[in-house]
C-alpha cells in the first residue's frame, strides 16, 4: 500500500537554486516523477513508498514530463508542490487574470535567459523588456526560464515551452543559443517563431521562422567614451570583456573612438575573461587595471555588477553596460550604455497579436536600430560627471540620433597597423561589415588571438 505524502518546498529557479536532499528525505528515489512547468514555479507529482533519502540528479523538464505520463498511467495520487518563490510569477498571475476577464485564448511567448533576471545586466535588461510586453500588450502570456546554459539544456527548455506551455513565440536571448539549438528546434517546429538576440541570422540560409534582433549599442558606447575621455586624468581606460565576438569588439572600438575624439592619445586596455559570467576573473581584471593607473573602467560581460563595485572600491571611475548600474557605484559611476528592450518587445508583441509572423514576411528577419530607434539609451549621468563632459556627451548623442555622426570612418587602422578604412571610406551603422568585425582599433591594447 502506497504512503500518501504532501510536501511543500520553495526555491528560486531564477537563481539556479534546487531543493536540498533533506527536503526529500521521506521520498523514494525510484518513485515516478511528473512535472508541470510554469515560468518560475514547478508542480511535481510523486508516488512515495519508503523513508529512504534519494539522490537528486539534475532532471530535465522533458524527462519529468515523461514521468507525468507514467504517473498518470499508474494512477499515482500523491502530490508534492514545489514553488519557485513566488509560487506564481507576476507574469503568470497577470496573464491568468487577463484570460479570466477576456475569456479568449492567450498567445504564449517564452523568454529564456542565460543568467539570473536580477543580474544588473544583460538578463535583467531582457527581463524588463519581457515585463513591458506583458504590461503593454493585452492577450500576451509570458513564460520564462532563467540561468539556462548555452548547452542542450536550452533545447530542452525551448521544447518544453512549446510542448507544455504552448508557446508560439520564443525569445532565447543568449548569443550561444543560436547554433545548433535554435536552428534545430526551428526546423522541428516550423509553426513557432524564434527570435534570437544577435547578428547571426543569414537570409536564405536559416529557416523562415527564425529572426534576429539586436541594437547598435555601440552608439551609446561611443557617447560613454566621449564622457570617459573628458573625465580621465591618466589617459588610460580599461575594458573588461567576455569574448572577442563582433558585438563585443564593436563596443570596445566605439568606446575607444569616442574617447579618442576628445583626446587622440588615449589608450584602452582590454582583458578578455573567456566567458560571459566569471566574477572572479572580472574582479581580477578590474584590480589589475587599477594597479596599472587606469582610471576609467567599463565592460561587456553579462553582469557588470562586479566590475562596477570593484572599480568603486578602488576609487576609479566606471561606465556601465546593459542596464543602469549607478546605484552600485554612487561616487565613481559616469554613465553607461543601456539596452531599451521595452519598446522593441512591446512593438513585436503588438505585431504578434495582429497575426503578423516571420514566416509570412510581415516581420523582418533582421531587426536593427540604435539610439534613434530606441533599441538603446544612455544611463543617467553620475554625480562625478563634469558639466563639460555632460555637454559633450549630449552633443554626441544628438548627432548620432540625427545621423550626423559616423563612428567608423577613415583613416582607421587596427592595433596591428593594418588599414581598415582609407581616408575617404566609412561604415554606416547598417553596414554588414560591422557585424563581421574581427579586429581591435589603433589605441586598444590587447589581442583577440588566444
Amino acid at each position: 500500500m502506497a504512503i500518501a505524502l504532501t510536501l511543500n518546498i520553495t526555491y528560486d529557479c531564477t537563481r539556479g537554486d534546487r531543493p536540498t536532499p533533506a527536503a526529500f528525505s521521506n521520498l523514494d528515489s525510484s518513485t515516478a516523477v511528473a512535472i508541470r512547468h510554469r515560468s518560475r514555479f514547478i508542480n511535481v507529482t510523486l508516488g512515495a513508498n519508503s523513508m529512504t533519502q534519494p539522490r537528486l540528479p539534475r532532471i530535465s523538464r522533458r524527462q519529468l514530463v515523461r514521468g507525468l505520463m507514467a504517473t498518470t498511467a499508474f494512477g499515482v495520487v500523491t502530490k508534492l508542490g514545489t514553488a519557485c518563490s513566488p509560487a506564481t510569477t507576476e507574469s503568470d498571475g497577470a496573464a491568468d487574470a487577463a484570460a479570466g476577464d477576456a475569456g479568449a485564448e492567450e498567445l504564449v511567448v517564452g523568454f529564456i535567459y542565460v543568467g539570473p533576471k536580477d543580474d544588473f545586466g544583460y538578463n535583467q535588461a531582457h527581463a524588463e523588456g519581457a515585463a513591458a510586453m506583458l504590461a503593454n500588450v493585452p492577450g500576451i502570456k509570458i513564460v520564462e526560464e532563467a540561468s539556462v546554459p548555452e548547452t542542450t539544456a536550452v533545447a530542452e527548455t525551448m521544447r518544453s515551452m512549446i510542448e507544455i506551455d504552448g508557446a508560439k513565440v520564443l525569445f532565447p536571448t543568449s548569443f550561444g543559443y543560436f547554433d545548433p539549438y535554435i536552428l534545430e528546434l526551428a526546423a522541428e517546429f516550423p509553426e513557432v517563431q524564434f527570435f534570437h538576440a544577435g547578428g547571426l541570422y543569414q537570409d536564405g540560409v536559416h529557416p523562415d521562422n527564425v529572426g534576429s534582433y539586436f541594437g547598435y549599442i555601440d552608439e551609446a558606447q561611443y557617447v560613454a567614451g566621449v564622457v570617459a575621455g573628458h573625465m580621465t586624468q591618466s589617459g588610460k581606460l580599461g575594458f573588461v570583456a567576455a569574448k572577442p565576438i563582433p558585438q563585443v569588439l564593436r563596443n570596445i572600438n566605439a568606446f575607444t573612438l569616442g574617447a579618442k575624439s576628445v583626446k587622440p592619445e588615449i589608450t584602452t586596455q582590454v582583458i578578455f575573461t573567456g566567458d560571459w559570467a566569471l566574477p572572479v576573473k572580472e574582479a581580477e581584471a578590474t584590480n589589475s587595471m587599477a594597479d596599472q593607473g587606469i582610471d576609467v573602467v567599463t565592460c561587456h560581460v553579462d553582469s557588470p555588477k562586479v566590475v562596477m563595485e570593484t572599480a568603486e572600491k578602488r576609487g576609479i571611475f566606471s561606465s556601465g553596460y546593459h542596464a543602469d548600474q549607478g546605484p552600485l557605484a554612487p561616487e565613481g559611476y559616469l554613465t553607461g550604455a543601456e539596452w531599451d528592450w521595452s519598446s522593441i518587445y512591446t512593438q513585436l508583441g503588438e505585431q504578434f497579436m495582429e497575426g503578423q509572423t516571420l514566416m509570412a514576411g510581415d516581420i523582418p528577419h533582421v531587426l536593427r536600430g540604435g539610439l534613434a530607434g530606441k533599441f538603446c539609451k544612455l544611463s543617467p549621468y553620475g554625480a562625478a560627471v563634469s558639466d563639460e563632459a555632460k555637454a559633450a556627451g549630449d552633443a554626441a548623442r544628438d548627432q548620432l540620433m540625427k545621423g550626423e555622426l559616423i563612428i567608423y570612418k577613415g583613416e582607421l587602422k587596427d592595433n596591428k597597423g593594418n588599414v581598415i578604412l582609407t581616408g575617404d571610406q566609412q561604415y554606416k551603422q547598417d553596414n554588414i561589415e560591422l557585424e563581421k568585425m574581427d579586429y581591435l582599433i589603433e589605441g586598444v591594447e590587447g589581442s583577440i588571438d588566444g
